[in-house]
């Protein structure tokens, strides 16, 4: 009892309270708000460096579980950073006159591509309106007129000659529509075609070497008329360009002042020029469409004029600073943009009108905020992006074009360069798992922002919970806290962060224990939330989620499942695990019980054998056999068979925390000596016999308490914990009144040593100068116990079968006929 008592944990050790007079205020809402990121010191300063670096290749990841305050505070730095800052430029597609294929792209000042695609609607709408206006001016006709009116005399005067050759050579001359025909002439008459067969043959020949003469004649009036058609035609064309220029060249002209300092806006503005003085028809109301572009490329809407619109894929205009877009959908399209189609006469059709830029695009010039697995999800997403990155440029294109088995002929919008640095953002794990296994992801991303989940419990850390909750309750509208509760939340801050002397920055997990603590306060009528509220809030929490805890309390309680927590017994003893449900986890205890015998198994892990003991486990049982070995096999081989089960447990069993356990349970077993069942243990060993922290301990300590309170506390049942794990204590009020009166125990134990005398109550001993120890102790007795079992391994002299090797009769087992008995 002596050492019970001396290793016992006082109330004091089992938890850390907030007390709330350490707060001078009433409720949080006297408090200013926080201003900055809590407990991420060292991810702030990886996201600021790496937010500031321009040099090519430093994207971010930051890393870490959900609820510590990634997004927030990446947005929140960004948002400072790019306050003041240069604004991106804006990026158009316009039409590519020389390859309709092949839409070029323009960048212009935030803002200006608005205005130059305003100022293009406005172009065309004067040109629609004045250039028809200006060819129904009288001038206009007069000048055609005159045009048509050269052509004709000249064509009279080529006319009568080719008249005069023909009356030369006796032939009369008539232009009609199908061409020029000549006629013999007899007299003054014209020959007819019976007239002219019914001649005798040296006449006709006669006439028609005259009319070979002629030929010559007409061929070169044919060339000359079709020469002043072209030179007509050319001089009307000519003089419609000058109308029309008339009217174009002054409002291009303003234009190009306007974007003198674009050299591709001037250069496109020269080229709209040319073809809107080389399609006129268009603009007279003779021609519906351009004939030049492809099919597929014509006009998915009724625009006669759609070729000379400008398509603003990228508008900063209304953007302040540089630009900062989150993309909670990093789809292939939603990244880099896509083409669309639309149908037309059964047809589809597109044209760089329906080209649409992705979030990589708008982001450029700035910053891309993208969850990393969601980004991973999205098929083809990540390799587009590195390759983005790689060539610093990014194209909208389909999909189904780049896969296609027959190449098709659609649209190739020229690349936009680009400029952002990419932020993702995710876990460790998949961090990890991109740096091992993605050659290029080490080369695009060389920042890593860490974010932890715990911070150091200090009064400044605590008073910064206070200002969250204050920041919390001003955005979100909820009741402000008394320092009452806000001592609490602190509390239960502690508890998550599983150290009495830290803090957990899953700030997510606060938030919504303070919505919910907002709730009940105003359910009980309070105008602020109090600890009574937060009191609620958890205990509502794990009633909601606790059915399976329930459950299998009542399977113990009933006895279905086999715990026992008072007497005594021989290499049993009661572990502990946790069972995690995700947003819950609970302690249960598990009967362990050892058995040993002679032989040279060594010690067999049932759960092994059946492939049912995880990595962790497994290891753990063979660390207590190397225990074993080290302990007690100095002097010659262990010919010891030693099995270890965990009873009634079928699932997978991993984790070593229940090495210490079952080393107990075969020192029970060895020693002969009965283990107290009203104590349960945690704890990992090693080969040197040292107890080592574990995991999820409140939950284990709460969970056997939970038995123990069902089946009546004696004041004998308790926990044995290893002494590393104190710090880690954050026990619930219950609990530590329960320590408190003596009705139950928490034990702290740094050895082996210490905690089999915990169990047993015999002392574990200490070797002797000559090694042997004392032959009460625990030691004394497991090693006369392996002593014994290597008798028996020995070989014996021969002797006959039913005899003694002293010479007397050997009894024989009556229970099984003809075997000797032991």
């Amino acid at each position: 009892m002596d050492l019970a008592r001396e290793r016992a944990l006082s109330p004091e050790e089992l938890t850390r309270r907030c007390p709330p007079e350490r707060f001078e205020f009433a409720t949080t809402a006297d408090l200013s708000p926080a201003s900055a990121t809590i407990g991420q010191t060292r991810g702030v300063a990886s996201l600021e460096f790496g937010l500031a670096i321009r040099s090519v290749g430093y994207n971010l990841y930051v890393a870490g579980i959900p609820g510590t305050g990634k997004t927030t505070t990446t947005l929140a730095l960004l948002r400072r950073l790019t306050a003041g800052s240069p604004v991106p430029p804006d990026w158009c597609y316009v039409y590519n006159f020389a390859d309709p294929y092949r839409p070029v792209a323009i960048n212009l000042p935030a803002g200006q591509g608005r205005q130059l695609a305003e100022a293009m609607r406005e172009l065309v709408e004067i040109c629609a309106q004045e250039i028809p206006r200006a060819f129904d001016d009288e001038r206009y006709a007069q000048q055609r007129g005159a045009v048509a009116q050269r052509l004709d005399a000249a064509r009279e005067s080529m006319l009568r000659e080719l008249v005069d050759q023909a009356r030369l050579l006796g032939f009369a001359v008539e232009v009609g529509a199908q061409g020029i025909v000549s006629i013999p002439i007899v007299g003054d008459k014209p020959m007819s075609r019976e007239d002219f067969e019914q001649l005798p043959e040296p006449s006709r020949a006669e006439i028609q070497a005259r009319h070979r003469q002629l030929q010559p004649a007409i061929g070169q009036f044919l060339l000359r008329s079709r020469r002043l058609e072209r030179v007509a035609v050319e001089e009307a064309r000519a003089l419609d360009r000058r109308v029309a220029l008339f009217v174009v060249e002054p409002v291009l002209n303003e234009l190009r002042g306007r974007y003198a300092a674009h050299p591709r806006v001037v250069e496109y503005l020269n080229r709209v020029q040319g073809d809107l003085l080389d399609n006129l028809p268009l603009f007279r109301g003779q021609q519906q469409e351009t004939e030049g572009n492809p099919p597929m490329l014509r006009a998915p809407s009724d625009d006669p004029f759609a070729r000379y619109r400008v398509n603003v894929v990228v508008d900063n205009g209304s953007v302040e600073g540089a630009a900062i877009v989150v993309e909670h959908s990093p789809t292939y399209y939603n990244l880099f943009g896509r083409i669309d189609y639309a149908a037309r006469l059964g047809t589809m059709v597109t044209d760089f009108r329906m080209i649409k830029a992705g979030a990589i695009h708008r982001a450029n010039g700035g910053f891309l905020v993208v969850q990393s697995r969601d980004l991973l999800a999205a098929p083809f997403a990540w390799d587009a992006l590195k390759r983005a990155l790689r060539s610093r440029a990014a194209q909208p294109e389909n999909l189904g074009d780049q896969f296609s088995a027959v190449p098709v002929a659609t649209l190739r919008p020229e690349p936009i360069s680009i400029d952002v640095k990419i932020i993702l953002i995710g876990d460790g794990g998949l961090y990890r798992l991109l740096r091992a296994h993605d050659d290029d992801f080490a080369k695009f991303f060389k920042v890593r922002a860490d974010f932890d989940t715990t911070m150091p419990r200090t009064p400044e850390t605590e008073m910064a919970y206070a200002q969250f909750v204050a920041s919390r309750c001003r955005d979100t509208g909820l009741r402000p806290s008394d320092r009452s509760a806000v001592a609490r939340l602190v509390d239960f801050g502690a508890r998550c962060a599983a150290d009495r002397d830290k803090l957990s920055t899953c700030f997510a997990d606060i938030a919504n224990v303070l919505a919910e603590a907002s709730h009940w306060a105003g359910v009980a009528g309070r105008e602020a939330v109090t600890a009574a509220d937060v009191d609620r809030t958890i205990e509502q929490q794990v009633y909601r989620s606790r059915s399976i805890e329930d459950r299998l309390q009542e399977m113990i309680v009933s006895g279905t499942v086999l715990v026992d927590v008072a007497g005594e017994v021989v290499g049993q003893v009661n572990g502990l695990s946790v069972i995690s449900l995700g947003d819950y986890a609970f302690g249960r205890p598990n009967r362990i019980t050892a058995r040993v015998g002679v032989g040279h198994a060594g010690v067999v892990n049932i759960e092994r054998e059946i492939r049912r003991s995880g990595p962790a486990h497994s290891k753990g049982v063979l660390t207590l056999a190397g225990y074993l070995l080290g302990q007690y096999g100095q002097n010659g081989p262990l010919n010891l068979s030693a099995s270890l089960g965990f009873e009634q447990v079928y699932e997978e069993i991993d984790g070593d925390s229940a090495s210490s356990t079952e080393l107990y349970a075969i020192l029970s077993a060895l020693a002969e000596l009965p283990v107290r069942q009203g104590l349960a243990v945690t704890g990992s060993v090693n080969q040197r016999g040292q107890v080592q922290a574990i995991g999820g301990v409140n939950e284990k300590i709460e969970g056997y308490f939970a038995v123990c309170q069902a089946q009546g506390l004696s004041g004998q049942q308790g926990v044995i914990i290893p002494r590393s794990n104190t710090r880690h204590l954050m026990l619930k009020d219950e609990v530590v009144a329960a320590v408190a009166e003596g009705r139950f125990s928490v034990y702290a134990v740094s050895s082996i040593d210490e905690g089999i005398e915990l169990l047993t109550g015999v002392p574990a001993g200490v070797a002797a100068g000559d090694g042997r120890y004392p032959p009460e102790s625990v030691h004394g007795r497991v090693v006369a116990k392996l002593a014994r079992f290597s008798e028996r391994m020995r070989p014996q002299p021969d002797v006959k079968a039913g005899e003694r090797s002293d010479g007397a009769a050997a009894p024989v087992d009556e229970s099984v006929p003809g075997v000797p008995g032991r």
